[in-house]
């Protein structure tokens, strides 16, 4: 049976909610191996001259625990 870590993660992106993920997953791979799922808790957004400016994003992203 595999142990799984689940970490929090803020994210943004100025195009969509799912390229916050996108990058959530990305940024957490360059130091965390072995991502199995996120899990999206929040979303937000920004707004600058009456239009979306940026989608916000809080995750949980969890990995498996190598031995």
């Amino acid at each position: 049976m595999a142990i799984l870590k689940v970490i929090e993660i803020l994210a943004e992106s100025p195009t969509s909610w799912e390229d916050a993920a996108n990058q959530a997953v990305k940024e957490a791979g360059e130091t965390v191996r072995g991502i199995r799922s996120i899990y999206v808790e929040n979303f937000q957004a920004t707004v600058r001259d009456g239009k979306i400016d940026n989608f916000r994003i809080n995750a949980k992203v969890s990995f498996a625990v190598e031995k």
